[in-house]
């Protein structure tokens, strides 16, 4: 088959996998299996970019050119992810046809169980990292890669980077609307899987990681986020040129992509499609001896020019590692005490998503709106998609934090109104019991939760890293006190049935009084919901935040 030419001026159809980013737990477990197993060589080690006091590892061939890197964020001590709908859940290398018993016998040397089985005719051995993440190796007559020399895997049996990615889906429409329809993928066929049906699309490139399979599995649950889980999948794009018009393309599509991210070795956005899978387009350039030669590769914690001031900082907080391809041991923290249990407040049970508290440096506090769940305003963390923040949502009782509207008279939603923010308070008190200050949190709500959220941070009489109210407003405007500069965003549509416009200006201006730096965005047409604006500016305020904790 020819691929489509796609929807988006300006672009060639993409060429297939760029990169895959996954969620592990231990740093030198991870680094262990990937290079000295697989034989992936370590070719970079630097730092989250949304999390500098994390590692990330990039593996790879010789030079980690595009299609053979894997990379992993180690947060130690995180819970195990459970695979679902809307993720990817395994990454397939290509072997050589003839090498499937030297890797047998190999994996089994190396206390890996493994099950055999074949795929779109080709034999595949599929098995579990450290962590979890479904490994597969497609043996096939691929071609080689760039060899490392220092590999303890022979080059006669060496992986020739990705072959595919496999994606958990409700409806493989929505896949197939954004491979085919609008980044020139072809569909190459589909056949029966153990889990349903298993449709192939294949990008327009020659060799490596060419290939995205979808099983549709409608009615299965999703997946639940933690070690072991992929983040994201990368498709590769030839330059900054490309990216800015597929960003484009996307935006108009309806993807929401984010803008465009500098991770120093390549530029990226991020969009989900509508089943929930986080992708990201890539560029090939400028790659990763951008900053350091070939054969010092993965050698030193290299970071970018914006955390350099911050090196020893860093250096002290990421944990102690050996790379074993030059025995050089980077880091000085050893890894701390066993996870603690998320916390009750008050009697009332609190969610959490993200980064483990035991890990964690920075916190959002999220809180639902009438009739909503704390797993409900929990999924905004995967939106916000920041790995520095441990996410706590409290759970109100019945659903609701207090009886009325937030326009009654205060002494009617009482004594909800007060507990409700004893509650708040009692979230903060637990993150600062744990080493996270309040001016490293971060309180938001959705409608009640924003009126909430806003209410706290006004009678609180201490500096919070930020406020973000999504469609709310104060419940009072006679609170005294400086707010020493909190920042503060509020959205709002200027007909919203349940924020009247003036008490959000009103509430806006009373914030700005008292020394707060508020941002309010009012939006025609959003209706009582969020938006794209609203997710990107309360992801700035978290970076700030971020920023400030190391």
């Amino acid at each position: 088959m020819t691929s489509p030419t796609p929807r988006i001026p300006g672009t060639t159809p993409v060429k297939g996998l760029h990169h895959v980013t996954v969620m592990a737990q231990d740093p030198q477990r991870n680094i262990d299996f990937y290079s000295q197993t697989l034989g992936q060589r370590l070719v970079k080690v630097t730092v989250n970019f949304d999390d500098p006091g994390t590692y990330h590892f990039y593996y790879g061939d010789l030079t980690g050119q595009p299609g053979t890197i894997m990379t992993h964020f180690p947060w130690p001590g995180a819970k195990r992810g459970t695979r679902g709908n809307g993720e990817v859940v395994a990454t397939a290398y290509s072997a050589p046809r003839e090498s499937l018993g030297y890797w047998q016998d190999r994996l089994s040397e190396h206390g890996f169980t493994f099950r055999e089985g074949t795929r779109f005719g080709e034999t595949i051995l599929t098995l579990e990292d450290p962590d979890g993440t479904w490994v597969e190796l497609i043996f096939e007559g691929g071609q080689p890669v760039q060899p490392w020399p220092a590999s303890p895997v022979p080059q006669e049996h060496a992986l020739r980077g990705f072959h595919s990615v496999t994606a958990w889906v409700r409806d493989t429409g929505g896949v197939r609307d954004l491979l085919v329809g609008q980044l020139g993928f072809t569909e190459e066929g589909s056949e029966p899987d153990a889990e349903g049906r298993r449709t192939r699309f294949k990008g327009s490139g020659e060799g490596l990681g060419l290939f995205v399979d979808v099983v549709e599995r409608p009615g299965k649950g999703r997946g639940n986020f933690g070690a072991g889980s992929v983040h994201h999948v990368a498709l590769r794009t030839r330059n900054d040129a490309e990216q800015e018009a597929y960003l484009a393309g996307l935006e108009a599509a309806g993807y929401r992509p984010t803008p465009v991210q500098d991770r120093q070795y390549f530029h990226s956005i991020y969009f989900r499609e509508p089943n929930g899978v986080l992708f990201e387009i890539a560029t090939d350039a400028p790659g990763f001896p951008a900053d350091e030669p070939v054969e010092e590769l993965g050698r030193h914690l290299k970071l970018p020019a914006w955390f350099e001031s911050r090196r020893a900082t860093i250096e002290a907080h990421v944990p102690k590692i050996v790379n074993r391809e030059y025995g050089v041991t980077i880091g000085t923290r050893d890894l701390g005490a066993a996870p603690q249990p998320a916390p009750e407040v008050n009697g009332v049970e609190v969610y959490t998503a993200g980064r483990p508290l035991e890990e964690a440096r920075v916190a959002m506090v999220l809180l639902h709106g009438r009739g909503g769940t704390a797993q409900d305003i929990l999924g905004l963390a995967e939106e916000f998609n920041l790995s520095a923040f441990a996410y706590l949502a409290p759970q109100a009782e019945g659903n609701s934090w207090y009886p009325l509207s937030f326009l009654a008279p205060v002494e009617r939603n009482q004594p909800h109104l007060d507990r409700a923010l004893a509650t708040v308070d009692g979230v903060l008190g637990e993150l600062e019991s744990r080493g996270i200050p309040p001016h490293n949190v971060v309180v938001g709500g959705f409608s009640q939760g924003a009126c909430l959220a806003l209410e706290y941070a006004s009678r609180a009489g201490r500096r919070l890293g930020g406020v973000i109210a999504l469609s709310g407003s104060l419940i009072t405007l006679d609170q005294r006190g400086d707010l020493g500069g909190t920042p503060v965003f509020m959205g709002v549509a200027p007909d919203d049935a349940h924020i009247p416009l003036s008490r959000f200006q009103e509430s806006a201006a009373h914030l700005r009084e008292r020394g707060a730096a508020v941002d309010a965005r009012v939006y025609p047409g959003l209706g009582h919901a969020i938006n794209k604006d609203e997710l990107d500016a309360a992801r700035e305020i978290m970076q700030r935040v971020v920023g400030g904790s190391l």
